[in-house]
């Protein structure tokens, strides 16, 4: 009994013990797995943060970078719908609470709404100030949203900016959720834990070990690898490979989500990095991605004593195709000439030719010889440059009609005009303009007089701006005689330059300055109108014809479609009838576009105006335009009647425009007659008109008005 006592007492002691253990053990496991859990708590919330804090960063700036992009287009162009579509485009996406696009002086151009109730406004929140200050991609941030904003650009010009609030909020709420679902989860866990160590306290340790490597395979392993991808991502490495889960429960969900996010994340790396190096319509390499490779061929030329090439090719008269036929053809004839371009540039511009379109109707050629490779880079160049006027000068097929555009193609040698990829960029811009300058659908290379001479005429067109309203442009009128009996009939108005330091100005140089500047919009009107004014005042002679007035107008002026509107206000206003109003156009004018021509000469001489071809003879298709376009007059260039005395070619060819000109109808007039025997035998083939030094030079309008007294 004392024996079976102590046993007893033993058993209940080593019972008692046992039990003290087992509780020891208990509370030793449930404190361990309490620590383990906060650990996995803190561990999953660091990485989710992370995780999307970095991913929400990345998506941030590549909406925002690819939207000031797609913005640029619309926000030169003040084009307010086409910038709603694509600000009600991001707002569309999830997690963006409002978008601001915005111009340069941080007013509201559009907030993605249809209303804009704030349009106009000027952005005074807590972060526009930064917003309006940076000029780089910024991003700003405060317990309640994201904010990103970037420039929009054309070129090196600012037009404004755009503005995308991402909400941390609601990012924050999943982030609590997902934790709060892991906590629940990984109490629900314990429970069970706890209960089986209670059923079966003999392998509590055993389970306890098995326990902690279970969690450590389950749960803090693949959040370890989730966390080590989220690194990789936020280091830029968006094609890391993700950790892979066959698992069918939330630890396998969370990291099949994890990697599709990856690969989504993947993918629009990829998109945004073809859209910034590619240019949209062509597919062509664009501006940044051409620069980089100039920048690593240059740096590897450098020093190596190696030739590179660069061809800048322009569309000659381009805008007439988008003003004439609209934008869509514009895009085709882009399109076509692109790929004709590329078809040159592979068969003629080697192995190593690069091209690409740096926006609006301008293509770069990159050209050099491969490593290893002899050849005179300089020599295929000049041969591709040839092959692209040829190829490019060809007709073009845009909505069942023809287009005769061709280019101009300025080249630049590398090392020998520069070495620097900036220098080699602005001396092919000169060059291809002294190729326009040269008379277009040509090539020049450069050479460093371009330079003074772009200089010069960046300084002319400077000073040729506001030279009407300063008085020193001014109207000369040269006479035009009839040759059957010698009277005058009217006076041609030219335009003349007294500069106040260079004196007379020729207008060769500041006619063809004010052409291609676009200056010439401006000042053909202001002529015209002073034309009509003088003319008007002209007395008429007692016995004589009232005397015309012959005004020239440019290719601008009759490309941009008003020109019967100009000419009716300033009849209009001077009080000028139509009938004495001559105007004049070149050949080469109309022979781009003999269609929009022709309506509207019709318009014009359907008001009464005279229409007359001046230098006829010096155009493409010669008499073939008296057949399609509605003149009046023909004014024989001068050239022809400078050696009608003693070239007998020049001779049969003016009696034949004579000739051919009466046969429909036409008056022919002969400019440049300086010899009495140049004016006697055109009055013997039966000219009508004459102008010239000989009859009389051109003179200030008081002069002109001595002679009709």
């Amino acid at each position: 009994m004392n024996l079976r006592y102590g046993l007893q007492a033993k058993f209940l002691a080593m019972m008692g013990l046992a039990l003290l253990v087992v509780l020891a053990l208990m509370t030793l496991l449930w404190v361990r797995q309490a620590r383990m859990q906060r650990a996995v708590e803190e561990v999953s919330r660091d990485a989710m943060t992370d995780m999307v804090d970095s991913a929400l960063h990345r998506r941030g700036e590549g909406v925002v970078a690819q939207l000031a992009e797609s913005l640029s287009n619309p926000l030169y162009y003040f084009d307010l719908d086409a910038i709603g579509e694509l600000g009600r485009a991001t707002l569309r996406q999830p997690g963006i609470g409002y978008l601001i696009v915005y111009d340069v002086e941080g007013n509201v151009l559009h907030d993605g709404t249809e209303e804009i109730p704030s349009y106009g406004k000027r952005m005074d929140d807590a972060m526009a100030y930064e917003v309006i200050a940076a000029r780089a991609l910024h991003t700003q941030s405060d317990q309640r949203v994201m904010d990103i904003s970037a420039p929009i650009m054309i070129g090196n010009q600012r037009l404004g900016g755009v503005r995308v609030g991402f909400d941390l909020l609601e990012v924050q709420r999943y982030q609590d959720g997902a934790v709060a679902d892991l906590r629940t989860r990984l109490s629900e866990l314990g429970r069970r834990q706890l209960l089986w160590v209670g059923l079966l306290s003999l392998g509590l340790v055993g389970l306890g070990g098995l326990m902690l490597v279970l969690i450590q395979r389950s749960l803090v392993r693949p959040i370890r690898q989730l966390a080590d991808s989220a690194r990789a991502i936020e280091e830029g490495q968006f094609d890391t490979s993700m950790p892979v889960s066959h698992r069918h429960d939330e630890v396998g969900d969370l990291m099949r989500a994890f990697g599709r996010m990856g690969q989504s994340v993947a993918r629009h790396d990829r998109e945004i990095r073809r859209m910034a190096y590619t240019d949209a319509l062509t597919g062509l390499s664009n501006r940044l991605a051409f620069r980089e490779t100039l920048d690593q061929r240059l740096l590897e030329l450098r020093g190596a004593g190696r030739q590179l090439a660069l061809l800048f090719a322009d569309i000659d008269d381009f805008k007439r195709v988008n003003d004439t036929l609209g934008h869509d053809a514009g895009d085709e004839v882009l399109l076509q000439f692109s790929n004709r371009i590329s078809d040159t540039v592979q068969r003629l511009g080697g192995g190593d030719a690069k091209l690409a379109r740096f926006g609006g109707d301008e293509f770069v050629i990159l050209v050099q010889a491969g490593q290893g490779q002899g050849g005179d880079v300089r020599q295929t160049a000049s041969r591709l440059a040839e092959a692209l006027v040829e190829e490019l000068g060809q007709p073009i097929l845009v909505h069942d009609r023809q287009v005769f555009l061709g280019t101009s193609i300025g080249v630049t040698m590398f090392p020998e005009d520069a070495s620097g990829a900036l220098s080699l960029m602005k001396n092919g811009d000169i060059a291809m303009y002294q190729a326009k300058v040269a008379g277009k659908n040509c090539y020049r290379f450069y050479s460093r007089v371009m330079d003074q001479a772009a200089e010069r005429r960046m300084h002319l067109e400077q000073e040729l701006r506001g030279a009407w309203e300063r008085g020193e442009l001014s109207l000369a009128y040269q006479p035009v005689y009839r040759l059957s009996d010698g009277v005058m009939v009217g006076a041609e108005a030219l335009l003349r330059w007294l500069h106040p330091e260079h004196g007379q100005v020729a207008p060769s140089v500041f006619i063809d300055v004010a052409e291609q500047s676009g200056l010439i919009e401006t000042l053909g009107p202001q002529v015209l109108r002073a034309a009509c004014g003088d003319a008007a005042r002209w007395p008429t002679r007692a016995g004589g014809p009232p005397l015309f007035v012959s005004v020239n107008v440019s290719p601008r002026q009759l490309r941009s479609g008003d020109l019967p509107l100009v000419v009716s206000a300033c009849l209009r206003d001077s009080g000028l009838p139509a009938d004495r109003l001559h105007v004049e156009l070149t050949e080469t004018a109309v022979i781009g576009d003999e269609a929009h021509a022709s309506t509207l000469l019709t318009k014009l001489r359907t008001m009464g105006v005279k229409v007359w071809l001046d230098d006829f003879g010096t155009g493409f298709s010669g008499l073939s335009h008296l057949r399609r376009v509605p003149v009046d007059g023909v004014k024989i260039d001068r050239s022809f009647v400078a050696d009608v005395l003693r070239d007998p070619d020049d001779l049969a060819l003016t009696t034949a425009i004579i000739a051919m000109a009466h046969s429909l109808g036409i008056t022919v007039v002969a400019e440049g007659v300086e010899q009495e025997g140049q004016y006697a035998i055109l009055r013997e083939r039966g000219c009508d008109l004459a102008q010239g030094y000989w009859l009389g030079h051109p003179v200030a309008i008081d002069e002109f008005l001595a002679l009709l007294g």
